[in-house]
């Protein structure tokens, strides 16, 4: 039992951290809360179930197709719509309530072409649903797949944000953009490519947990507000946390379902994200603001 909880939650655990990431680095750059995050992870994976029924190629290859149409789609969503208010935005609260009004209308916007599309049933499919023994314990490859590819994109990620150029250019805006603009640092175009790159990250994380998990037009939500737990969590702006902070999640869902009951996860992950931030209000990680 305890073998096969802790694999479970970290299958569960490396996706969160992957989606975590990818909301942490839009936020963190663009100074906008995207409440429709979520539902590009969603609708990645309806994207991968239709047509892995139709031509039945592999998700994992789909994901080459699928990510950079997430990325092409989240960029442009940044500079149609959100630049707007960004230009107009007259504080730094201002742009963060303005954002907040408008992708939560673009969440229901996502959700209701989803619904028209493929109905509110649910919806699954079977990809590499084999067993593979693990000591005492039997798990699908496609979960063990989903947490190689969570581990190795994310260690990639992490990478190119700490040790390359261009990742400088977004810590530096995500810290001070006035400062980066006073060194000759583009801001939009930027928080463009971070905006992109969530969006890009929510569909790979789609792709993989529609190998394994059924899923609905209306689960958006659920994970836009799991990222969200885990970005507070962290330390808003905190990459590293993000992913530590979303195995954590992933650990306590698969520990609480497999040893008290499957209806209490919610309600113990929202009581330990209470408790963290009566304990660190800044984040886990994060620093107090001075």
């Amino acid at each position: 039992m305890f073998l096969f909880a802790l694999l479970s939650g970290l299958t569960l655990g490396g996706v969160y951290a992957l989606v975590a990431m990818g909301l942490t680095i839009q936020y963190s750059v663009s100074r906008t809360m995207n409440l429709g995050y979520g539902e590009f992870l969603i609708a990645a994976a309806f994207s991968v179930f239709v047509m892995f029924g139709a031509f039945g190629i592999s998700p994992y290859i789909l994901a080459i197709l699928v990510v950079p149409v997430a990325f092409g789609v989240s960029w442009l969503i940044y500079r149609v719509m959100l630049m707007p208010i960004v230009r107009r935005a007259r504080s730094p609260l201002a742009l963060e309530i303005d954002s907040l009004l408008l992708t939560f209308g673009l969440l229901f916007a996502i959700m209701g072409v989803l619904l028209l599309i493929f109905g509110s049933n649910y919806t699954n499919y079977y990809y590499l649903s084999v067993p593979v023994r693990i000591l005492d314990a039997t798990v699908a490859l496609n979960r063990l797949v989903s947490f190689g590819a969570a581990v190795i994109v994310g260690a990639i990620g992490y990478w190119l944000l700490m040790r390359t150029r261009t990742g400088m250019v977004l810590r530096a805006v995500s810290v001070d953009p006035v400062g980066a603009r006073l060194v000759g640092i583009d801001v939009n175009w930027a928080a463009g490519l971070a905006y992109g790159l969530g969006g890009a990250i929510a569909a790979l994380g789609g792709v993989l947990i529609s190998t394994y998990m059924t899923f609905t037009a209306e689960m958006g939500v659920v994970f836009t507000m799991k990222a969200l737990i885990v970005v507070i969590m962290a330390g808003v702006g905190h990459v590293l946390g993000a992913l530590i902070a979303g195995m954590a999640l992933g650990l306590i869902e698969a520990f609480v379902s497999a040893y008290l009951d499957p209806g209490l996860t919610i309600a113990v992950i929202y009581a330990v994200f209470l408790l963290a931030l009566i304990i660190r209000p800044q984040g886990i990680f994060g620093r107090v603001a001075r």
